[in-house]
């Protein structure tokens, strides 16, 4: 339900939002080798179309960078985009009934150390790859998050190339965007209310399109040419708008191609949506949590659409989202507001949209990157120790150096690998009778959950008792003890008897007992 009671946050919060989301559609429209239109499309179905559905306050759909490739790779192997389009709307159909089936639940098994590593990773790649941008050296699309370029170079190299073409008239725009936006975070806000009311970024955009026009009229020099700025396909009339939306071709669609196509694009969207849901609750100030479930029906109906018009596929995007988050935004108004915003836009002044220098988004951006990377979470998770640190600095680093879904699998690796390590360790717990006796005593206490995984732990205790000892093994606490384990228990007594090892196995049945003694004593 939208609810226009936080307008006064939402709208300039949607505002920001509209302005990062133009050039990331169509970067990432350019990346998929697809019309740029069916970027824009996306766009603007994800702000309207899946944000009138999703049960998320704060998240932000669109066209997802994570899938250029594939997309790149479909319309090539198809041969045509139009049939693409219908993979999109099977892909569609696929979340849809994914999301009927309750499947959403996947994404709440994913541990809060590795969110945060994407958060964070996610952060450090908008930084590094819009300082080419924020330079003036725009070879790269808006929107990559990969580390190998399409041109072959890599996220540093294209960082060292930047040296090489750097434009003044963006260096200038972005330093003094990056100043303002700066200044408005950390001072002006707090002044007076009117700044909490009109955005930073929407004043450095303006800005940067007034300095543009200086430095065409006055300082040609500095002047930015066309490929400097946002490129958006403009229409000579109404007609000429309506050509730019395509329909799908179904006429191959029971074929295996597509069919692969569509399920790949379902599995990869959603998983890819699930983690950025569930990273975007992380980051809501009121720590609200969205149904997984509706999410995958939203973004269902949502490809459905896209397909259906020239679209590319949608999936919920954290740059956006945060974006949002960090904007001020409070409920899914301000993602409406954005879809809106992108439709009215493209129909009534792109124009003017085309004057809006890629260097003061680069500026924002770059802002937006170092509160997701801030210094202070990387102390907050050292601090938690390193079962938290160290997947969360993989998924990083594994994200920097190779995408998004990559670097959370081996994020994920890491941290299941953590766990596998504690569950070997911590089995049991054993401890030696401290009363002086003939014989030594030892009591094994096995834990609540005892795996397969634990027999090798376990074994090993075993193995290390000296002979002529007394034992006593305690599972009598243990909800559920392997198979595994228990004939490794049986098979010990052979062992206790020849180690002269005199064995005692206390299981619940013995414990129900002592409980009856006492109670008659």
């Amino acid at each position: 339900m939208i609810s226009l009671k936080e307008i006064k946050n939402d709208l300039p919060a949607g505002i920001v939002v509209f302005l990062v989301a133009v050039p990331l559609c169509l970067g990432i429209a350019m990346a998929s080798g697809a019309p740029l239109f069916s970027g824009i499309i996306a766009g603007i179905v994800g702000g309207i179309v899946v944000s009138l559905i999703s049960g998320s306050q704060l998240g932000v759909s669109g066209p997802a960078a994570g899938l250029a490739v594939i997309v790149l790779q479909a319309i090539q192997g198809l041969g045509s985009f139009e049939v693409f389009l219908s993979a999109v709307v099977l892909a569609g159909a696929i979340q849809l009934a994914l999301g009927l089936l309750k499947a959403g639940s996947i994404g709440y098994y994913f541990p809060t150390s590795v969110i945060k590593g994407m958060l964070a990773g996610i952060g450090v790649i908008i930084i590094l790859k819009q300082i080419p941008h924020a330079f003036g050296y725009d070879s790269d699309y808006e929107g990559d998050v990969h580390f190998i370029e399409p041109d072959g170079g890599t996220t540093f190299s294209e960082l060292f190339n930047t040296f090489n073409y750097i434009t003044p008239g963006a260096v200038i725009i972005s330093a003094l965007s990056l100043a303002i936006l700066i200044l408005w975070d950390q001072v002006l806000t707090k002044k007076h209310k009117i700044f909490q009311l009109i955005q930073g970024p929407l004043v450095v955009v303006l800005l940067g399109i007034l300095l543009n026009v200086v430095f065409r009229d006055y300082y040609p020099q500095l002047a930015l040419a066309a490929n400097h700025l946002v490129v958006l396909p403009v229409a000579d009339s109404f007609g000429g708008f309506r050509q730019q939306f395509t329909a799908p071709d179904f006429s191959r669609v029971l074929t295996y191609d597509v069919l692969f196509l569509a399920g790949t694009l379902a599995v990869v969207a959603s998983l890819e949506t699930l983690l950025c849901l569930e990273a975007t609750d992380k980051l809501d100030p009121y720590k609200r949590i969205s149904p997984a479930n509706r999410e995958l029906v939203a973004q269902g109906v949502g490809n459905m659409v896209s397909g259906m018009i020239g679209g590319l596929p949608v999936t919920q995007v954290i740059v956006r989202s945060s974006a949002n988050i960090q904007s001020g935004g409070r409920t899914k108004l301000s993602a409406l507001i954005h879809g809106i915003l992108i439709l009215a836009c493209v129909i009534l002044i792109p124009g003017i949209l085309n004057m809006i220098p890629l260097a003061s988004l680069a500026a924002i951006l770059l802002v937006v990157g170092y509160k997701l990377a801030k210094p202070a979470l990387f102390k907050s998770m050292y601090r938690n120790g390193w079962s938290q640190f160290l997947p969360f600095v993989v998924t990083i680093v594994a994200i920097v150096f190779t995408d998004l879904l990559t670097g959370i699998g081996i994020g994920m690796a890491v941290a299941i690998a953590h766990v596998l390590r504690n569950n070997y360790k911590v089995s049991h717990y054993l401890y030696k009778d401290k009363n002086e006796g003939a014989r030594e005593k030892y009591y094994m206490i096995l834990a609540e959950e005892i795996s397969f995984l634990n027999k090798g732990n376990i074994l090993q205790t075993l193995r290390k008792l000296p002979d002529n000892v007394d034992l006593e093994i305690d599972y009598s606490k243990s909800a559920y003890i392997d198979p595994d384990v228990q004939e490794l228990i049986e098979d010990f007594k052979e062992t206790a008897h020849s180690k002269n090892i005199n064995l005692k196995i206390r299981e619940v049945e013995d414990t129900e007992r002592l409980k009856e003694e006492k109670v008659l004593l």
